[in-house]
């Protein structure tokens, strides 16, 4: 019975792998009941369980035969958009070749990748899956999203564009499909799931005067292999759809350690078509700088413990918090050794939605307003609730 239960539960997993289920199976390759029952019509134990284990191997290997055939269809249908990027970058002083991913966005001949994979580009070197090369230029960079357009002249190039899927629908366990081109190995596809979701990405835009930070929210986590290389590349579900755009890892090694980091597909549909029409993404911003309150900065701050929000850490400069009254928290030496912390404002909800960390904060800016609207924050100012209304400014 063990047995038999444990070939049961291994023929369900996989049938959830090839995105069908047991009925949908059934009905297309099972025989009728009536054929069942006089095939399985109890005897003794010893006849019947050789008939029921041939049966569950023939079923074992026509549910593999399935999955193979539908990460192969994946790759067939997807991988034909996926371009190599070889780029020559100019820091000034000296130029250093990089290489990436990208992929075709429509039949004009514009291109999706990373901003850190073009950025600072004087030469962008395309190959397609068919071994077609072109040269690209750039259409616009998004630091803010690490998301950048370039374009290569259409004429003569066989272009496929990918289809965008629902990255907001997106649930941990889902099975995923990286492809790009690591180490330069153009057309490599691995496979995972979505490890976790909510995540918040820093990117750094740095030059030789300056050097900023900025987070993306919403970032997917997968467990598929993703590596140097692989940047700017797609992400799929069991469908064929672009869930997200690779762009990150983290490892002590600069190599695949199982967690890799996505830009959704969401966040992509809504800057790309900007990008392509003026160049640039125009990202609302409050002005301030925070971290997610957890129960000990509550206890510190003295306020109930069961309190969830944001901590104003910092005001920028003539930004959108400082006009509209906010205050951040700040530190001052009042003896030697001895520092004491004055406490900003909680960011408690945003137009009346709760904001239970600095992720859900800046998704909630992200991806649900725009430059010049006014947002309505309540906020707990030494433990009184007040609402203050703050109009988003160009970050």
């Amino acid at each position: 019975m063990k047995r038999k239960l444990m070939i049961t539960i291994s023929i369900a997993a996989v049938f959830m792998l090839a995105g069908c289920s047991l009925l949908e199976f059934a009905a297309n390759y099972l025989p009728e009941s009536s054929d069942l029952e006089k095939t399985f019509k109890p005897t003794e134990e010893a006849q019947v369980q050789p008939v029921l284990n041939e049966t569950l191997s023939v079923l074992n290997a026509q549910v593999i035969a399935v999955v193979q055939q539908t990460f192969q269809s994946i790759y067939n249908n997807v991988n034909p958009s996926v371009v190599n990027l070889q780029v020559v970058e100019d820091y000034g002083w000296t130029t250093v070749s990089g290489e990436g991913s990208g992929f075709v966005w429509d039949e004009n001949g514009h291109i999706v990748t990373n901003t850190h994979v073009v950025a600072d580009a004087i030469n962008i070197i395309v190959t397609f899956s068919d071994g077609t090369t072109a040269t690209a230029e750039i259409i616009g960079t998004d630091p803010q999203s690490d998301l950048a357009v370039i374009k290569v002249k259409p004429e003569g190039l066989t272009l496929q564009p990918v289809t965008i899927g629902d990255s907001q629908h997106v649930a941990v366990g889902d099975l995923v499909i990286a492809i790009g081109n690591p180490y330069g190995l153009s057309g490599t596809m691995t496979q995972g799931i979505v490890s976790a979701l909510s995540r918040s990405l820093t990117v750094d835009e740095s030059s030789m005067f300056s050097r900023t930070n900025y987070t993306i929210p919403d970032i997917i986590q997968t467990d598929a292999a993703i590596n140097p290389g692989n940047s700017g590349g797609v992400l799929v579900n069991v469908t064929g759809e672009v869930i997200g755009v690779t762009a990150a890892i983290q490892s002590s090694t600069d190599s695949n350690a199982g967690i890799g980091f996505v830009i959704p597909a969401h966040i992509v549909a809504r800057v790309i078509p900007a990008l392509i029409k003026d160049g640039e993404y125009e990202h609302p911003s409050l002005g301030l700088s925070g971290i997610t309150l957890t129960l000990s900065l509550a206890q510190q701050m003295g306020i109930d413990e069961a309190t969830r929000g944001v901590l104003v850490t910092e005001i920028i400069r003539n930004g959108a918090a400082e006009k509209a009254g906010l205050q951040g928290s700040y530190q001052q030496m009042v003896a030697p050794g001895k520092v004491s912390i004055t406490y900003g404002d909680v960011i408690t909800a945003a137009d009346g939605l709760a904001v239970n960390s600095y992720e859900d904060l800046v998704s909630y800016v992200f991806n649900q307003t725009r430059v010049g609207q006014v947002v309505s924050l309540t906020i707990l100012r030494d433990g009184v609730e007040k609402t203050v209304n703050l109009t988003l400014q160009e970050e």
